[in-house]
Order: C-alpha cells, then structure tokens, then sequence
C-alpha cells in the first residue's frame, strides 16, 4: 500500500506492508542507504533490494512493516543537505506507525546509511523498542556514538564488506555490540549480491525470536 505522511519539511512517500493472514504483533520502520552517494553508486531508495528483502523478512514474521523514501528522494518533499535531516524522516515515519498502530511495540531498522540513521534516533526516541542494524557502516564513519544506543536488537554484517564487518562492529563498538545479536553472512559483499535470499531469512528468523521473548 502506497502512503504519504507529514515530515519535517513535506509530505513523505512510504509503502506499507501489513501481515497477510493475521494482525500485526509489532510495527516496524525499515530506512534505505544514502541518498546521495559518492559516483558511480546510485543513490538509496525504499526499492533498494536489501531494503525489500529486509521489509519482507519482518512481513513474514507478523510484523506491520513501512519502508520510505528520505526526503528528497523519489515522491518526498525536500532535499538531502549532509546535516542529518533523515533523523526527523526517520521520527515522523514512527509518528506515523505509532499512529496507525497504537499499542504495538516500535522497531527501526535500517541499511548502511539507514542503520546509522536508526542508531542516532535511536539515541534520543525511546519508542523504538528493537532495532536492526543491517551492514552498519563501521568502517567508514566515526559510529562511536551508538555506543550509547540502549535497545537490544541485531546487527547483520557481510563478511567481505569493505563498510565494516562483524569482527570490526565488536572491536569498534565493544558496548552496542554486547546489548545486540551481531551476526554475519559469509560470501557477501555490502549489498549481499546473490544472498538477499539469506537476508530475509536472517531477519524473519531474528524478529520471530524476538517476538517470543529471545
């Protein structure tokens, strides 16, 4: 289902996915890399692959699943300006949730840029009771922050990736890593070319656990 919800500076265009044969347990938000990546890499949308597999992963564990474009960024008002403006994206999406789904649990998930994104919301809004961390981007930006972040949850890390890996999330973020379930696909690069397949499993069986108390 197509949706449009009021961001920080324009309407926001996302695409709802509710479970199919039942209600939701828990509604999650899954954010896309970077809009604006350096050449030849093209720039992040909510139909990145990776995206899609993840949202389908939580679809099939029962969750309510919104995935959305940043702004600037397909249908989205506004523009990407380098100082973080997705965190507020990222807030008015789980406004939007929390709205549709009052009463169901709060889950931010994101890759590469997306999950830094969810870290650094994750900081502040404490609605956002899991998170998901997919191919966190350790290796080329300073993360130290998250750190700090509280909420358990799951790190998804490719092992060839030259944007970080599972050994370099533990060794660089010894606190973040303690509080998630920090996992690892063997053979895949940062956009797990061949292995979405694995990705979706990996959430789907990651978010059941989850919803049963592991």
């Amino acid at each position: 289902m197509h949706v449009k919800f009021e961001g920080p500076v324009g309407t926001l265009e996302g695409l709802l996915w509710e479970p199919k044969d039942q209600a939701p347990t828990a509604a999650v938000v899954v954010c896309h890399p970077h809009p604006k990546p350096p050449p030849p890499t093209q720039g992040g949308t909510m139909r990145n692959n990776v995206v899609h597999r993840a949202a389908a992963g939580f679809q099939d564990a029962n969750l309510a699943v919104l995935r959305f474009n940043f702004r600037g960024v397909g249908l989205s008002e506004g523009e990407h300006d380098g100082e973080g403006g997705e965190n507020g994206d990222l807030v008015a999406a789980l406004d939007f949730m929390e709205q549709r789904y009052p009463g169901l649990e709060l889950w931010a998930a994101g890759f590469s840029f997306g999950s830094r994104t969810v870290a650094s919301v994750a900081l502040s809004d404490d609605r956002i009771r899991r998170i998901c961390l997919i191919a966190f981007p350790v290796s080329i930006y300073d993360l130290s922050f998250a750190n700090q972040v509280q909420q358990p949850g799951m790190a998804l890390m490719a092992e060839l990736d030259g944007f970080g890996t599972r050994e370099r999330f533990i060794h660089e973020l010894p606190g973040l890593a303690s509080r998630l379930d920090v996992q690892e696909i063997e053979g895949a690069d940062h956009f797990f070319k061949g292995l979405l397949h694995v990705v979706r499993e990996r959430i789907a069986q990651w978010a059941r656990k989850s919803l049963q108390g592991g």
